[in-house]
């Protein structure tokens, strides 16, 4: 889109703004989860403040999410629909990108949910639920990353490369703080932090940061119109 067409569409500038947000509260969100449970957690910070902190953030993260979903969705550069937000990969414009965050979107909602129902889940439930907030985080970073019409812009680049950064390095931090045990789950994480990184690096040398990105990102009934 340019920037004429941006002028007159505040919308735009809500919804990828509150989304940006959203991603940072995420990042936070989850670098707290890495480095707070079981041996990990920091010795000078008492468990009840991380976890009001980790609460407070999570809401947060919501909050924007909801702002972001509402004002894209009545952003008229191209229609989504309500069941877009809820429904993955049925959107007309960008689907598999919108796709990966409707997903995300709703990974946080059902750990928000089973949250709110943590006594009559039991723990072992809920916590099993709760893991799904780290699948949230990569699918979201990269519908930002697919999704944003900002991506090439130097700035929006170093947010993403920040929170890939504060992410990875938390849970490195992790896997050398752990204790013996859980193999299969250290093996994960450590695979998990180096593939995100590469993987998310050849996509945008391939795909956001080539010209062209926003007619081959979107569908051929978009096309006709331009990139935004």
């Amino acid at each position: 889109m340019t920037p004429l067409a941006l002028a007159g569409s505040p919308l735009w500038y809500a919804s990828r703004a509150s989304g940006t947000l959203a991603l940072l509260l995420l990042t936070g969100t989850v670098m707290l989860g890495i480095v707070s449970a079981g041996r990990a957690r920091p010795r000078r910070v008492g468990r009840f403040e991380l976890a009001a902190l980790h609460r407070n953030l999570s809401l947060l993260t919501l909050v924007f999410l909801v702002v972001h979903v509402v004002t894209a969705v009545l952003d008229p550069f191209v229609y989504l629909g309500w069941a877009v937000s809820v429904v993955p990969f049925g959107a007309s414009y960008r689907p598999l990108w919108l796709g990966l965050g409707t997903v995300g979107l709703d990974l946080l909602l059902a750990v928000a949910v089973t949250s709110a129902l943590r006594r009559r889940l039991g723990a072992r439930r809920w916590k099993a639920v709760h893991w799904l907030a780290y699948a949230a985080w990569p699918l979201s970073l990269f519908h930002g990353v697919g999704t944003g019409t900002d991506t090439r812009l130097p700035l929006q680049l170093w947010l993403y490369a920040g929170c890939l950064g504060v992410v990875v390095a938390g849970v490195w931090w992790r896997l050398m703080k752990a204790g013996p045990g859980r193999v299969a789950g250290r093996l994960t994480a450590a695979v998990a932090a180096t593939a995100v990184p590469v993987v998310l690096t050849a996509f945008l040398a391939t795909g956001p940061l080539q010209p062209g990105w926003s007619q081959r990102a979107a569908s051929a009934a978009i096309l006709g119109r331009g990139g935004q």
